[in-house]
């Protein structure tokens, strides 16, 4: 069993959990595999208010101190150093110059979407149910925001971000994130299958990222109904994530529905 979504105590938004933490849990709860996927540094230039990934200096440690964990535990639990990189719209060449520098260092990383350009400015999808009821309102409708997420999804499978580019899409629907508060039936979304061939067509995989199911405004696997059955028609390979930001939720749910 492996878990492919994992953060640490780097991520600025989570836990002060230790690694040893993390990985005693794991060996715990029957987990084989993890690959920690700590927010990669946002590319030079781009500056977003509170901003929760890693600078440059983290990122070395990150890397350091998880080379001597896998060591530690080598024969036990296989240990991956991975990322989690944000696609942003405009920045691609700076995002390959930050993978062409440290790409060598990475095992299993992951590509998301978590921010969105309109009228050139940046929104971030999943900050807070205020700022997505904004987005809302600007945009004039619901179908407005899932479409714009899904092309910026395509825009992130489609970039060239050299040759460490993570072929695994994470949290594909995040934009379902306050899904209780703003229903939308994405079903009748030819955008959504359109991505889904997509990543079928580059053999990438995707991140079946289970977080959504204890956020209170949403309560459903990132991958669910629709979404599921369009990654199940294609054939595209999915990998469990827990996307922990706490030891707690590791092997807390079940794997039986891939």
């Amino acid at each position: 069993m492996k878990d492919g979504h994992v953060h640490s105590p780097y991520c600025l938004h989570g836990s002060k959990d230790s690694f040893q933490m993390y990985i005693e849990k794991a060996i715990a709860s029957g987990i084989e595999e993890i690959s920690f996927t700590e927010h990669f540094p946002l590319p030079n230039g781009f500056v977003k208010e509170k901003d929760s990934s890693m600078d440059l200096e983290s990122l070395e440690k990150y890397i350091n101190e998880l080379k001597i964990i896998k060591t530690f535990y080598a024969g036990v639990i296989k240990i991956n150093i991975g990322v989690e990189i944000d696609y942003i719209e405009g920045y691609e060449e700076e995002i390959k110059d930050l993978l062409n520098k440290y790409g060598k260092f990475l095992e299993d990383s992951i590509l998301s979407v978590h921010m969105v350009k309109y009228e050139d400015k940046y929104y971030c999808i999943d900050y807070s149910r205020e700022n997505f009821a904004e987005l809302v309102e600007l945009l004039g409708s619901l179908e407005k925001v899932y479409n714009l997420y899904y092309n910026t999804l395509k825009k992130a499978i489609n970039s060239d971000l050299g040759v460490y580019k993570p072929k695994r899409i994470g949290h594909i629907n995040l934009v379902r994130k306050y899904n209780k508060i703003f229903p939308y039936d994405y079903s009748k979304n030819e955008i959504l299958e359109d991505i889904v061939k997509l990543i079928k067509d580059k053999n990438y995989e995707v991140d079946y990222n289970i977080s959504g199911l204890y956020k209170e405004d949403c309560g459903e696997e990132y991958i669910s109904g629709y979404l599921y059955d369009l990654i199940k028609k294609y054939h595209v390979p999915m990998v469990f994530g827990s996307d922990s930001h706490s030891c707690e939720t590791l092997g807390e749910y079940s794997l039986t529905t891939l």
